[in-house]
């Protein structure tokens, strides 16, 4: 009977003793990140049977388990990694929304300024001082686009550092996650017994792992995790580890891509859409979602900018009296050099045949339907391109715009001749092509960051071509009522599609007008070559307002001295980059003249169409409408209002999932987390389980000395 007392007593003792050292050490670790309080299992011994019946021999501790549960530590983690990708996405965004939405460091103020330089020129063309002010207010505007291109390449840059750090991080802890499953297997198979505090490590680690990229956790009989991202790629599978990598993307050096080893030794890229939540996940999602169409949409507004102005002023004349096609005369404003698309060939590409791809703008179309409503418009997207060669079809190539996925696929002269309409650029490839390669094309990459004003114009303002070069007349002898309008410069298409610039070989300078004569029998008006050069081949476009429907003809005319047209009282005539009206009825023989402009030092025509290209719908082309749907300034405030909702929205989005994390932690915590009065109520309890403990073994010892006194 002692022995079973004493028996029974120490395992009781052993058992409080346990208990008391389970509540210590949770105490110890109530601040522990990631600890999970634990407690002690305990069963009774097994029974002695005897014939008096079955008696107990105490108690024993089966393990110490911790208080965990899988399914609120995945919760967290998922919120974590959703808070993550949120903060990182918005602390980026906010810098852009910020830089954008300045109301004296943004582009639109910069834009206005410049306009109201041009409106300057439009009242006193004259005036050296109004076309200085006008190339003052260009070279501020010219300015500001570089500078908020600047920031932006800038906040590139700072994008390709925390990629790079993200991913150190991300293989520190994935590291020593593999470490970890090691170090818990070989102890759970040594022991039978769970590590928990490794355990505990190893599961605030996966949190904090999730703080840079969403992982998804499976655990193996052993209890050994495998860690995966994306789709399924392997991260961690028991002690080996998959390292990632930041390495230059194939298709654009300039950007840091994440790679992940492969078993064979290698490495793969991934696509960014496969790297979520995190800051990583957001670092991603911020590049490609805010960045790039932020960078896309200034490139837009540069490029639209010059190439519309670009065609709107060749077709005037300079304060010199020269026009396009004379010896000296700059039709272009703003230089073009380097402002064009950026072809990057992928680093996989196979050049053996030296294929070379060009992207180039093309001249933009006329806007609207009729030549005479003057100015111009373009097509361009604020989007990138992917173009690869395809081995079925043979000889074809697939064209992905990456902001939509749209793709087409065709040969590449039909694909050219399919962006020059719909995405205003052009393709061309020179030398041989392999299946297989692919290129990223930029559009509007250069735009902002190279646009200038041409040098030549900058340094004599005489070079800006404010007036038009042809002037209209009525003959002095004319007896019928008709008159002749001043006319503007309109786009004309005779040689090329969409050529830019005046037609000079219709009005060479210091060459004899064109006469326009009238016959009432035929009601033809007849064109009359200047000088004993016949009119080239051409369409001449006619508009007569009260024809039903009132739409613009097109008349092909044959190359010819003389070339007629049916009249109309109002109508309207446009050719060779010229437009004008006739209103009124004339009289038989009368006539008009079209004359170079000479001696134009007060005509303000082309800038007032130049100025008009501030309230055009020049962005955003539809080829079918055959005009733009924004104006440079509603443009670029579309962009700060897109980028300003999403930082809104981010910031909203990131206070609620916060809240969500919040409480997913605090039921993790009703689970896991140490009660510093649960565990001192504990430590009353299990100390007087260990008191009452030694009483028993001292009971046994009180009986076991009586026994030993009797005589």
């Amino acid at each position: 009977m002692g022995s079973g007392i004493y028996g029974i007593g120490i395992s009781a003792l052993t058992t409080a003793q346990m208990a008391l050292v389970a509540t210590d050490h949770n105490i110890a670790n109530a601040h522990t990140p990631g600890y999970s309080r634990q407690r002690t299992i305990q069963s009774t011994n097994v029974s002695l049977y005897s014939g008096a019946g079955s008696f107990g021999q105490g108690v024993h501790v089966d393990t110490v388990q911790r208080q965990y549960d899988q399914y609120l530590t995945n919760q967290v983690n998922g919120a974590q990694a959703r808070v993550g990708e949120i903060e990182g996405y918005y602390n980026q965004i906010k810098q852009i929304d910020n830089l954008l939405a300045d109301p004296t460091a943004g582009l639109s103020p910069a834009l206005q300024d410049f306009f109201t330089g041009v409106q300057s020129v439009v009242a006193n063309p004259a005036l050296l001082s109004s076309r200085q002010s006008m190339i003052s207010t260009a070279e501020a505007m010219v300015t500001r686009f570089k500078t908020i291109d600047t920031r932006l390449s800038e906040l590139a840059a700072e994008v390709n550092g925390k990629i790079r750090d993200s991913v150190d991080v991300i293989n520190a802890y994935t590291g020593q996650i593999g470490e970890l499953n090691l170090e818990i297997a070989l102890a759970q198979g040594a022991y039978g017994q769970p590590p928990n505090d490794l355990m505990d490590k190893r599961d605030n680690l996966v949190a904090e792992l999730n703080k840079y990229i969403k992982v998804s956790v499976t655990v193996d009989t052993t209890g050994t995790y495998s860690l995966f991202v994306g789709t399924g790629q392997q991260l961690v599978l028991g002690s080996q580890v998959m390292q990632m990598s930041s390495v230059a993307s194939a298709a654009d050096s300039e950007k840091i891509a994440v790679a992940l080893a492969t078993a064979g030794g290698g490495s793969m890229e991934l696509p960014d859409s496969l790297i979520t939540g995190g800051q990583l996940g957001g670092l991603l999602k911020f590049r490609t979602e805010a960045l790039d169409r932020a960078t896309n949409e200034l490139g837009r507004v540069a490029a639209t900018m010059a190439l519309t102005f670009n065609a709107q002023n060749a077709l005037g004349q300079d304060l010199l009296g020269r026009a396009s096609g004379d010896a000296g005369f700059n039709g272009n404003f703003f230089q073009m050099t380097n402002m064009g698309p950026e072809v990057k060939p992928y680093a996989t590409n196979n050049n053996g045949g030296s294929p070379v791809l060009t992207v180039d703008f093309v001249n933009p179309p006329p806007f609207g339907p009729e030549r005479a409503d003057g100015n111009y418009y373009t097509n361009l997207k604020t989007s990138d391109y992917s173009l690869s060669a395809l081995a079925v079809p043979a000889g074809q190539y697939m064209l992905v715009r990456l902001s939509d996925n749209q793709q087409w696929t065709d040969t590449l002269a039909n694909l050219s001749a399919m962006t020059q309409t719909n995405e205003g650029f052009s393709l061309n490839l020179a030398g041989a092509d392999a299946v297989g390669n692919s290129y990223l094309i930029q559009p509007m990459r250069n735009a902002a960051r190279n646009i200038a004003v041409n040098p030549t114009i900058a340094a004599d303002p005489r070079n800006i071509a404010a007036a038009l070069p042809f002037r209209t007349a009525a003959t002095s002898t004319n007896t019928g009522a008709a008159k002749i309008s001043a006319g503007n410069g309109v786009p004309w298409q005779d040689v090329a599609p969409n050529a830019l610039g005046f037609n000079s070989s219709l009005l060479p300078a210091g060459g004899a007008g064109i006469t326009i004569g009238y016959d009432s029998a035929t009601n033809l008006l007849t064109f009359t070559t200047p000088g004993a050069a016949p009119f080239p081949a051409q369409n001449v476009f006619t508009k007569d307002p009260d024809a039903l429907p009132s739409v613009e003809q097109t008349t092909a005319i044959a190359a010819g001295t003389t070339f007629t047209l049916a009249f109309a009282p109002g109508m309207t005539i446009s050719f060779g980059g010229m437009s004008f009206s006739i209103s009124g009825q004339p009289n038989n023989g009368d006539s008009f003249t079209i004359s170079r402009n000479a001696s134009a030092t007060t005509d303000g025509r082309n800038t007032l169409s130049l100025g008009k290209l501030q309230t055009q719908n020049t962005a955003s082309g539809d080829p079918v409408a055959n005009k733009g749907s924004a104006t440079l300034q509603t443009a670029y405030a579309e962009m700060v209002a897109a980028n300003g909702t999403k930082t809104r929205e981010l910031k909203t989005t990131f206070n609620a999932q916060s809240a969500v994390l919040a409480q997913a932690q605090k039921s993790r915590d009703a689970v896991s987390g140490v009660n510093l009065d649960e565990e001192a109520a504990n430590m009353i309890r299990f100390q007087q389980s260990y008191q009452a403990a030694a009483k028993i073994i001292e009971v046994g010892k009180s009986l076991f000395d009586t026994l030993l006194n009797i005589r």
